[in-house]
């Protein structure tokens, strides 16, 4: 794979200095025309030890405006990290749109590194690898432009630019120990890059081998891609947006009923949603299996409230002490209760142990990255609760029925979403995710009380009323979520929620009967 990169491949000194203005100018420009677009752009530069890493990051940072820029270089897992997944930190790290991020070595570094010191085992690498592919793939769907550079040296280069390093008084702490012993394991880190390379090229996120034994030479070939490569994309998105504009039609010029009448559209060329969809009456949905006249007297309810209350209290520090996170997500119809849910269980823990976030609409950061960052940023440190009013479910049922969402955009995120709880599971946490479910009457009748109430008035807003209207659309997507993200790792648990003292009791067993499987 790397005799490519042993050309010994060179540019000599004048014509180096006759390239580089005109690259200069063209990458500001590109750079300029990319702060324009919702494409961040992450550069992985990796490679060889004493390939010259470092002085490539310098050069774009040089060459580029350090003002659309970041430059991130990860070491060795910090406690903070240590204590989240492991993708925590490359994730709070991800340049916004418009923007660009360069990385030393980025997420291929310890599994590298690890292989050659033969502490990682092949399956565990193979495992690995997968993992990246399908984070590049992921970020790649969601608009991100990747490229990623392996510098490389031989063996006999490698050892010749460490000695000239050391021999240097200006260059001599450059050359560590660590250094040298990587030397010695050099046809290890060798091998398991190439597997790593070969594993992970892909069209979406290609790899550049790039000989670095000329600096001149390696320097112009990164920049140049760099170029290139944002040129192409900027043009074909140029592309895309004149063909989208001449092919767009004005729909609401055509009568689409006379159309129809005389058959003058096939039923493919109908835009979506022309045709009605299946009725929730034609077809059971999983809903329909919550038995929503379960009831709780009073009586019974006060005592199993405090019975397991109690309970939750114990368990929370008894995970906090052995630093098992706890994540529960709520999601449920609009007026189902689960704020009174939550509160039922936060008036008992430690207010040291646990957040409650309330999701509502993204901030303009939010939306500047992929949306599964804005709560990758939230994970918590072991041992802590995190309570989730609203979560990332809202990308497949609020941003899917209201048409915030593209439909490849939703479509694939259940995929993204199984893939983010799994990575938390295997950290350690427990994932603990509710549907409150109540009848339609019974929204009404809680609608209507809140507009009586003066204190609960707050809580009815005409979105509520609006999203009612969609209520049989929101039971498909509701249907769907469940099918597709009831997993044997992160299980969804159907609340009944006509009953509210019912509702409560029922989250606070499952959340115990959870923490006390795992504890």
């Amino acid at each position: 794979m790397f005799e490519t990169a042993e050309l010994c491949s060179q540019i000599d000194k004048k014509d180096y200095k006759k390239q580089l203005p005109e690259l200069r100018a063209g990458l500001l420009q590109a750079q300029f025309a990319l702060s324009k677009t919702n494409t961040p752009v992450i550069i992985i530069v990796s490679g060889i030890d004493a390939a010259g890493r470092g002085d490539v990051v310098n050069a774009l940072n040089e060459w580029l405006d350090t003002r659309g820029l970041e430059t991130i270089a990860l070491d060795s897992l910090t406690d903070e990290e240590s204590e989240r997944p492991y993708y925590w930190r490359f994730w709070r790290q991800l340049p916004a749109r418009g923007r660009i991020g360069i990385f030393f070595g980025g997420w291929y570094v310890d599994p590298i590194l690890q292989t050659a010191y033969q502490k990682m085992k092949k399956a565990h690498l193979h495992e690995a690898l997968t993992l990246m592919r399908r984070f590049e793939t992921m970020l790649v769907e969601d608009g991100a432009l990747i490229l990623k550079f392996w510098l490389h040296l031989s063996k006999q280069e490698q050892r010749k630019r460490l000695n000239k390093l050391q021999k240097n008084p200006h260059t001599r702490r450059s050359v560590s120990e660590r250094d040298w012993k990587h030397a010695k394991l050099y046809q290890q880190f060798l091998e398991a890059a190439e597997t790593a390379i070969r594993q992970t090229d892909s069209g979406n996120a290609p790899w550049l081998l790039v000989e670095a034994t000329d600096w001149r030479y390696r320097n112009l070939t990164v920049a140049r891609t760099v170029l290139e490569t944002l040129h192409k994309h900027l043009e074909a998105q140029s592309s895309t947006t004149r063909k989208s504009a001449n092919s767009k039609t004005n729909l609401d010029t055509i009568d689409l009923n006379q159309r129809l009448d005389n058959k003058q559209y096939r039923e493919e060329e109908i835009p979506p949603n022309l045709f009605s969809k299946e009725k929730i009456s034609d077809s059971k949905t999983i809903l329909d299996t919550v038995d929503l006249n379960q009831r709780l007297d009073n009586k019974e309810y006060r005592d199993e409230l405090e019975t397991y209350q109690g309970k939750l209290h114990r368990l929370a520090w008894a995970a906090y002490q052995k630093k098992c996170s706890t994540i529960i997500v709520f999601e449920g119809w609009d007026a189902a209760g689960k704020g009174g849910a939550i509160r039922r269980m936060t008036q008992v823990m430690d207010a040291r142990l646990y957040r409650v976030i309330s999701i509502a609409a993204p901030t303009d950061e939010e939306r500047a990255h992929h949306y599964l960052w804005r709560f990758w940023r939230h994970i918590a440190r072991a041992g802590r609760v995190t309570i989730y009013d609203r979560s990332w479910y809202g990308r497949v049922l609020v941003e899917r029925v209201e048409e915030f969402a593209k439909d490849k955009e939703w479509q694939r995120a259940y995929l993204e979403i199984n893939d983010f709880e799994e990575q938390l599971v295997k950290h350690g946490s427990i994932i603990i995710k509710f549907w409150v479910h109540i009848s339609k009457d019974e929204q009404l009748r809680r609608f209507q009380e809140r507009e009586q109430i003066p204190y609960k008035q707050h809580k009815i807003t005409e979105e509520d009323w609006r999203n009612r209207e969609k209520w049989e659309d929101y039971t498909i997507a509701v249907n769907e979520m469940v099918t597709r993200t009831s997993t044997h790792f992160a299980p969804w648990a159907l609340v009944a929620g006509d009953d509210k003292r019912f509702a409560r009791l029922q989250i606070l067993k499952t959340v115990c009967e959870r923490l006390e499987t795992v504890l």
